[in-house]
Formats: C-alpha cells, structure tokens, sequence
C-alpha cells in the first residue's frame, strides 16, 4: 500500500560573514584556544554584524534551499521556522521570511524547542504534508545566539554561534517500504520540563520583560544530552525495523564534539557515519542540523538513497530524532 512521504527536494543555508576564533574571544574572556578545543571540540563560529537579523540569515538560507531543490517560492504553501531567537516578540519571525519571497498564500509560523527546533519543525511539517494540509514546505532553523550570549560568562560564551539552514519538503506517493522509500519513514520528540533550570534564558516578556542571557550547567546538560537521546533512537529502529549497520549518515545536534562522539558510540553508530561541524560553526542551536546537512550535501556526502538519521536535545530539556532516506 502506498504511503505519502515528506521527501527532501533540496536543501541550503547561509552563515555570516564575520568568524570569531577561539583566540579572538582569549582577549574578551580568560579561555584559550586549548580549552576549548579539549573541552567541545570547537575552533570558530560566526556571528552576526549589526543590523543583520535571524529573519535574514533565514532568507538566505531558504532561497538557498529552494534553488537547490529547483522549485518555486510561490510553490511553497508551509513555512515553519525553529528558532528562539525571532526578530520581535510577534509577529512570527517565519512571516518575514515568507515576505521577503513573495509569497501571499499558504501558512507561516515559528516553532521554539530550543536546540531540538529543527527535529520538531521537521516533525510538524511531516504530520501537515501526510495529512494533507500542505503539498510543500520549506522549514528552516535559523539563530542569532550571539544576541543572548553573556559574554563575560566563558562557560556559555565560547559555545554559540549564528546561521541558519532550511530544506524543501515535498509530498510524494512512495511504495511504502521503509527500505526503499524515500523521505521521513519516522518522526519520534520528548520533552521533560523538570529539568527547565538546567539550561535557560533568564528573561522573557512575561517575567522580565526582558531578552535576559542563557545560561547552563554544563555537566549536567552533557549527562542527559548523551543519557537521554538514545530513546529516540531507538524508538526510530523499533518503528522501521532498521539498524545502526543501515544508517549511510549521522546528522546529530551540532553541541560538544565530545557529546557527539559519546552518543555514536552508546548508539553502535560508526564514527565514519557521523557528521561533524561543531569546530566550524560551533552551537548554533535550531540551524545546527540543516548547516551540518548542506555542508555534507555539499562536501558530496549525502546522496540520493542515503539513510540518514537526525537527532537533537534542547532547552526544555526537549529531544527528538527524524530517520530519512534522501
């Protein structure tokens, strides 16, 4: 029996231009290139210039996306934007990008879960092209973390960077065998609000009516983050009846080179599998997947076929797996 699956059209993403290496934050904050390089595996990020907003790092990623994929804006009748950075308190920042390509019709709106944005937009977006309320859709994960960023705070500070990267869905007819269709074959997200302290923002329209900074415990955000993401993980297997050995790639959160490195080998996923960009890009939280997608798109590691499984924990603390086959 055939099945509608979101399959991936084509994918991009766009990083600022300014790059801010582990030594040029030596002279902001007591930290050295060493430190953190040892400790998370990262060497730079970017970070946006004055003036230069999320919903234009988004833009650019999504035109980018829809130019790899070769179809039209105005095709697109869903954007979902994950992101805890927006523009304005509201509107949704999704709406501006929506603007900025000309497109008039369909829905727009932002999702916030943190690091895990983009698993659940990925989600949300699968549920809408199955059920029929869309045909096709762009999402996106875009951040400016750099805006929220303490930087007196060595802890947080040398973590973060800004980009953003989106991917076209479409709905398309497939034969309805997990081991040769393409598109997202299982979609599974947790969340668990008792551990809300653990990494936070310290500000918000509500309580402070302020932006506040982030701010973590570092250790305890590295036990749960290689503890807790397994279960997605294996729920994607159980649902598909695949197995690490099936996996061509491993597209995890973009957080700690250490924690990627744990969680591979807790899952028996091969570390030639994974797929790293943290010493580049550093955390981008919701953007970090979909850079990490069309850096290995465009690299030539990511082909047409290839099973690739998506994974993320964030703030919340959220997390949540997508299993693909491109």
């Amino acid at each position: 029996m055939s099945l509608t699956r979101s399959v991936v059209l084509g994918c991009g993403s766009y990083l600022p231009e300014k790059v801010v290496t582990n030594d040029d934050l030596s002279k902001i904050v007591e930290t050295s290139n060493e430190w953190i390089v040892q400790r998370t595996g990262i060497r730079e990020r970017h970070i946006a210039e004055e003036g230069e907003f999320t919903s234009h790092l988004a833009l650019k990623a999504a035109e980018a996306a829809l130019a790899d994929a070769g179809v039209e804006a105005e095709t697109i009748d869903l954007i979902i934007m994950a992101t805890s950075t927006p523009d304005n308190t509201f509107p949704a920042t999704a709406v501006a990008v929506q603007n900025g390509l000309g497109i008039t019709t369909g829905v727009a709106f932002d999702l916030q879960a943190v690091c895990s944005g983009f698993i659940f937009a990925m989600t949300t977006a699968d549920a809408y092209l199955r059920a029929g309320l869309a045909k096709r859709a762009l999402v996106i994960g875009a951040e400016t973390f750099s805006r929220i960023l303490d930087w007196t705070d060595r802890a947080t500070c040398v973590l973060f960077g800004d980009g953003a990267g989106a991917v076209v869905l479409d709905a398309q007819e497939e034969p309805g065998d997990v081991k040769t269709d393409r598109g997202i074959l299982s979609c599974h997200l947790r969340s668990d609000g008792s551990h809300k302290q653990k990494l936070y923002v310290d500000g918000g329209p509500s309580s402070t009516q302020t932006t506040g900074h982030l701010r973590m415990e570092g250790k305890e955000v590295f036990k749960h983050a290689v503890g807790m993401v397994t279960d997605v993980i294996h729920d994607a297997f159980e649902a598909t009846g695949l197995t690490p050995e099936d996996l061509t790639w491993f597209v995890p959160h973009q957080a700690n080179r250490r924690i990627i490195d744990a969680s591979a080998k807790k899952l028996g996923i091969a570390p030639e599998k994974c797929v790293v960009t943290v010493e580049r890009h550093g955390n981008t939280s919701a953007a970090s997947i979909p850079l990490a997608l069309d850096a290995a798109r465009k690299a030539g590691q990511i082909k047409q076929g290839d099973l690739v499984m998506l994974e993320a924990m964030g703030g919340g603390f959220t997390w949540g797996s997508v299993l693909l086959r491109w």
